[in-house]
């Protein structure tokens, strides 16, 4: 496993998705929409979580090995390559997110060989590259906790926390992330942080599709913006049924709306229903001031 991934000075639109979550035909809907943008594989990412819910896990590894794009390591990956005895997903243990989690993570479990597993513990746990003088930070959850569940709403201190720690590996000015599978662009200042969206599980918002986002080198910075995938729900749907016909994902995959929001703030939980229709975001990305700079390292001194 190396921790981090550089990918150099990239060229041309960078596709980013996450959790295709064992959802085979998502899978190959966004691969289907990357070559359609005719963006090759060294310019797309996934945010890691390649299994988890649906009912494909071999089907979606292997689609993804195949297609030769980038991954970043999700606690997914991180748990299944190891060997752990739980997904590390962040779940309450008493949760009934926590114990449906057992299901899907003993059938991945089985369903992957030796080959899938090692794959999953090489993956980088960061991946970096700079797109038109930006450089930038691709994490699965926080910058110090891969299961940490970040948000639209979650405060901007704790954004501006993981800057600070990504920060100590050579400067970052924008972090694409995933786990929490709400997609948002939030600009903190100079800086971005994007939650690229998950491709292979709804995003709470009443409608089947998944997200996926766009980063577009422009006049003067980058233009970002988030996607609907639409797929083959219905035989997403299907095959996590025929294959664990308990779980309540399979419902999610058609009316859009999560079976717990546990682990959402309040504010997200408030959105349930709502269909996404994210604006495009024009991100000028101009460098710090020095008094920025200053401010930063006192609001987050090394401890």
């Amino acid at each position: 496993m190396t921790e981090t991934r550089e990918l150099g000075v990239l060229e041309g639109p960078v596709l980013c998705f996450g959790g295709p979550y064992s959802n085979a035909q998502a899978t190959e809907a966004v691969l289907a929409e990357a070559r359609a943008r005719d963006i090759p594989p060294e310019r797309t990412i996934c945010t890691g979580d390649v299994v988890a819910y649906g009912g494909q896990p071999k089907e979606t590894v292997d689609l993804i090995r195949a297609s030769g794009v980038q991954v970043v390591m999700g606690n997914c990956e991180e748990s299944i390559g190891f060997g752990a005895a739980d997904c590390g997903c962040g779940f309450d243990e008493e949760s009934d997110c926590a114990d449906w989690s057992r299901v899907w993570y003993a059938h991945a479990l089985t369903g992957l060989d030796d080959g899938a597993k090692a794959w999953m513990r090489e993956l980088p746990r960061q991946i970096r590259f700079t797109l038109r003088g930006r450089r930038f930070a691709v994490i699965h959850g926080g910058a110090e906790n891969i299961s940490e569940y970040i948000f639209a709403s979650t405060p901007g201190e704790t954004k501006s926390h993981g800057f600070h720690q990504l920060d100590r590996d050579g400067p970052v000015d924008g972090v694409i992330a995933g786990h929490s599978g709400l997609p948002f662009t939030e600009l903190l200042g100079h800086r971005l942080w994007l939650n690229a969206g998950a491709i292979g599980m709804p995003a709470n918002d009443g409608t089947p599709r998944g997200w996926f986002s766009v980063l577009t080198p422009a006049a003067g910075g980058i233009d970002i913006a988030l996607y609907p995938l639409d797929y083959d729900h219905r035989a997403a749907a299907r095959a996590l049924r025929n294959q664990s016909p308990d779980l309540p994902y399979a419902k999610t995959m058609g009316d859009g709306l999560w079976p717990n929001m546990a682990v959402m703030p309040e504010a997200e939980r408030r959105l349930q229903g709502r269909p996404l229709a994210p604006k495009p975001v024009h991100w000028p990305g101009r460098p710090p001031a020095a008094a920025e700079v200053a401010h930063n390292i006192r609001l987050f001194p090394d401890r």
